[in-house]
């Protein structure tokens, strides 16, 4: 079964694709106010947006902005046009069917990059993917995961990851400065937001195994609902931190 597609079904639920709450979601880009200066539409760019969730939350909270969403799942950017037709976005909202690591399009006042840093070899790839993207003085909404504690064999087991593959949270904060970045308002994922995103990720994917899914992927869709459910509640649960944070551009 495509990768891409078991993603976008997974998170149905909860398209949001981070440990992250609407209350929370909402919080952040409310902190992304539009930079100083009138007379000019401003521009957001999302780096690996997924089905477009925070790039829309964006949009609605600040209407001067126009937005860009890139991304490689068809699925996913399906959905996101999807959602930005709902919610009347459709004449602000692109999405773009590419490779984040490798787009070259114009510099925005606002980029966000939340759970990609992968598509761009880790944190520091990610942060200087996102510098090479914004305005000077602009802002910046970055998310990654680090260690909250452990990491235990099993949590390295659950995630496939090595030892030193993700820092702590203050190396994560230090990673940040060295990009030429200052941390601003952050939120730290609970618990309960964590649980709340895996049983939604592993629910809409069984639900959609066992009521939509053809001949010949329910099995499929079913193990990897499974292996996903027991690599979080034997592995990384507990263990595995996520942040949200704003950034302001200290190299202005």
């Amino acid at each position: 079964m495509d990768r891409a597609r078991l993603s976008a079904i997974a998170h149905r639920w909860h398209p949001v694709a981070a440990p992250v709450s609407d209350d929370a979601l909402r919080r952040l880009v409310g902190r992304l106010a539009p930079p100083a200066g009138a007379g000019r539409t401003r521009t957001a760019l999302d780096l690996g947006c997924g089905s477009g969730a925070w790039l829309l939350a964006l949009l609605g909270a600040h209407p001067a902005f126009d937005g860009v969403g890139v991304d490689t799942s068809a699925p996913a950017l399906d959905a996101a046009r999807d959602r930005a037709a709902m919610a009347g976005l459709v004449g602000r909202a692109v999405f773009v069917e590419a490779d984040a690591a490798t787009w070259e399009g114009g510099p925005a006042d606002v980029v966000l990059c939340i759970g990609a840093a992968h598509a761009f070899g880790g944190t520091a790839g990610a942060l200087a993917a996102v510098r090479r993207h914004l305005r000077p003085g602009g802002r910046v909404l970055f998310g990654d995961g680090f260690w909250e504690a452990g990491p235990s064999e099993a949590a390295l087991a659950g995630l496939q990851a090595e030892p030193g593959e993700l820092p702590d949270l203050p190396g994560l904060l230090a990673e940040v400065g060295r990009a030429g970045f200052e941390p601003g308002y952050g939120h730290v994922s609970t618990l309960a937001e964590w649980d709340e995103y895996e049983w939604c990720w592993t629910g809409a994917l069984t639900e959609w195994a066992l009521t939509e899914a053809p001949h010949g992927e329910r099995e499929q869709a079913l193990d990897a609902a499974r292996t996903h459910r027991r690599q979080w509640l034997e592995g990384y649960r507990g263990e595995l931190g996520f942040l949200t944070v704003v950034l302001h551009d200290t190299r202005a």
